[in-house]
């Protein structure tokens, strides 16, 4: 059987709690303007987390406000469910050999193992023929060509882009481009997006969990939990201005890695306004949908290896992926996005449970449904904080990733997954976003010392023979 790996189809083609803590910046009483600190940092997600390790490493003061009660954002294991990690977020590192969070998780002693390559692909209650792979494949390979030849002319939906004779693949093909990819149906994704974003072939697991790893970089950082920002006063003679409930913030400068969909609901506000562009760039780059229904499946009933992926030759949108087996435990989830993804989890999570072994049902037979235990499911689209999955951006909205990247008035900086134009959607993207975003404040607040110049030798002047 051919693999069917994200290069054959791109390519080719509980949580650990931070406790609190203010350190230099801590605040006297509430309603006092805390004094001294030089970079407020709003999220303590990986962008969040890795901005105010940077700034911290080069001997400046930070604090970083998190809403919700945890650190993590959207990366966040939960130990309590199942008894076993499980990463209700983001799970995977991509690219693990140049990903800076799989490497810091290494040295901080996380077990950290490379996924097994390719998938498997079900159509109906049998698994596809070499035949069909390479048939697949090939689907694959004239999809992602299109895709690059319009990126290099106009900034289109892929949708628009897709060769209308993909037959029996075009839905399954529409599914691992759109949803499963990037969190939106393929109509609603720019093309040029796509075809720029980086590869994601290579992935590697944490057994401990990703949550867990970003939970533990988070020591030491000075995190205030429970605590969102409501307005961010960028024009104030020394820096910027962060309100809170429980008081105002000064600060030289302000990283802003809250999601695309929380700042244009305005639960940050800013004043004055944003300027039109970094309006204008947030809506174009808004998360899409995509949420995991968790089953426990004992005794391994459907035969797969650990961490092995399974798709479905669809028919329809209504559909999903399977990850089985999860670092060895009786643990699986069935994940859905896009569209669909986002009405099924607007319906509940008894709904999505219901899906979720229906679709088994269908691909493996009834007796799934008597070997399931307990079961949850997310919807990231509800959680208050986050508001979404992973950021892609719209049709005519890539170059948004780069206005993104522009500071506001040299005050303030946007960080996180959706500001990286080619490693959105990953927790690598975020974490190197905020370091980046770190070093931008950095050099304003803090520039490099001049050389002082030397003073300026007397001429002599010669005598004349």
């Amino acid at each position: 059987m051919s693999d069917l790996t994200r290069r054959s189809f791109l390519a080719a083609a509980g949580a650990i709690v931070a406790q609190p803590a203010l350190g230099a910046a801590r605040q006297k009483s509430p309603g006092k303007r805390r004094s001294g600190v030089d970079v407020v940092i709003i999220g303590a997600g990986a962008a969040g987390i890795a901005a105010a390790r940077r700034v911290m490493s080069a001997g400046r003061t930070c604090i970083v406000l998190e809403a919700a009660g945890v650190v993590g954002g959207r990366c966040l294991t939960d130990t309590a469910l199942f008894g076993v990690p499980y990463d209700r977020g983001a799970h995977a590192f991509y690219t693990p050999e140049s990903n800076p969070v799989a490497r810091l998780a290494l040295q901080s002693g996380f077990d950290i193992y490379p996924a097994p390559r390719g998938q498997r692909m079900r159509i109906t209650r049998r698994y596809a023929r070499e035949s069909e792979m390479e048939d697949l494949l090939a689907t694959m390979v004239r999809a992602n060509g299109a895709i690059a030849d319009a990126a290099r002319k106009s900034d289109v939906s892929t949708a628009q882009v897709l060769q209308k004779d993909l037959g029996e693949w075009r839905s399954t093909v529409e599914f691992m481009l759109g949803p499963y990819l990037c969190g939106k149906d393929v109509s609603d994704i720019s093309a040029v997006d796509l075809a720029r974003a980086a590869e994601r072939d290579v992935q590697a697991y944490c057994r401990q969990g990703l949550g867990a790893v970003i939970a533990k970089l988070a020591a030491g950082v000075p995190v205030k939990l429970s605590t969102p920002a409501t307005r961010i006063n960028w024009r104030v003679r020394a820096g910027v201005e962060v309100e809170t409930a429980q008081g105002t913030i000064g600060a030289r400068a302000a990283i802003v890695t809250a999601s695309t969909n929380v700042l244009a609901a305005e639960k940050l506000r800013f004043a004055p306004d944003l300027p039109k562009r970094q309006v204008e760039a947030i809506e174009q780059l808004k998360l899409g949908s995509y949420d995991h229904v968790a089953l426990e499946l004992s005794d391994n009933p459907l035969g797969l290896r650990t961490d092995e992926f399974v798709f479905e030759r669809s028919s329809s949108a209504r559909t999903g992926v399977l990850l089985a087996n999860i670092a060895g435990s009786t643990l699986c989830t069935i994940d859905v996005g896009g569209r669909f993804g986002r009405e099924l989890a607007g319906k509940g999570a008894t709904e999505m449970v219901a899906f979720a072994l229906d679709w088994l049902d269908n691909l493996y037979g009834s007796a799934l449904k008597r070997a399931a235990g307990r079961s949850h499911a997310t919807n990231w689209n509800e959680e208050p904080w986050v508001l979404g999955a992973m950021s892609a951006a719209a049709p005519g909205g890539q170059l948004a990733r780069r206005t993104l990247m522009e500071s506001v008035n040299n005050r303030v900086w946007f960080a996180g997954e959706a500001v990286h134009e080619r490693l959105w959607g990953t927790v690598g993207g975020a974490w190197e976003s905020g370091d980046r975003a770190a070093q931008a404040a950095l050099r304003v607040i803090a520039p490099p010392a001049a050389v002082p110049k030397q003073p300026r030798q007397p001429r002599r002047r010669q005598r004349a023979r």
